[in-house]
């Protein structure tokens, strides 16, 4: 006789909940005391559920901060951003779209991108291979753009992929957004005017 496995629309919403409820009570516990000072046992207490759930549900400590940096590499501001720039033949606005994206995905996910990753960084081996990549990641965004503005013919004479690259990541990288947003106070719309203006001085040809 075969046993059929019984999948519960309502038992998988249950799941969803119940993950989603640790993944906001680590979070807040993260920002509040830092990763280090918090231990699973307080993250179940403040999701009200039982230690072995945490376990199950989402992992230990490390596959917990894990799983709050996923949102972060996969948000859709990344996939919009580099379909926008494929589409444009106007350098200016590449640039400025590429301002654009970073901005968003910076600004939807700013209180843990700033204040646990980059003012506290967890020291997990697990976690900084997760960062790796979204740096990877973002050094292969700006790349692609460095060549889109080559493939223009619309970069200053003498500058060539790596140097666009690098110019790229100096201006809009995330240590130009942790720079002027997270220490110096400005508004997320004052650093992408700024970025995007700087950027389009330093790589682009004059028209």
């Amino acid at each position: 006789m075969t046993t059929r496995r019984y999948n519960s629309p309502r038992r998988a919403s249950a799941a969803a909940a119940t993950r989603q409820a640790i993944l906001d009570s680590a979070q807040a516990l993260f920002l509040a005391r830092g990763y280090t000072e918090v231990t699973v046992g307080e993250i179940a207490e403040a999701a009200g559920v039982a230690v072995p759930t945490v376990y199950s549900s989402v992992g230990n400590k490390p596959s917990i901060l894990r799983a709050l940096l996923e949102p972060v590499l996969t948000d859709p501001a990344i996939a919009d951003t580099l379909a926008a720039i494929e589409a444009s033949d106007d350098p200016r606005a590449l640039i400025d779209l590429t301002a654009e994206g970073t901005r968003l995905t910076h600004e939807r996910h700013w209180d843990l991108v700033f204040e646990l990753f980059y003012r506290n960084p967890p020291g997990e081996p697990a976690v900084k291979a997760v960062l790796d990549r979204g740096a990877d990641s973002y050094v292969q965004i700006l790349t692609a753009v460095a060549d889109r503005l080559g493939a223009l013919d619309a970069l200053r004479p003498g500058i060539g992929r790596e140097e666009a690259a690098d110019l790229l990541i100096f201006y809009l990288g995330p240590h130009a957004w942790m720079t002027l947003v997270g220490e110096r106070a400005w508004s997320f719309e004052r650093a992408q005017a700024w970025m995007a203006r700087s950027a389009g001085r330093a790589l682009l040809a004059e028209s």
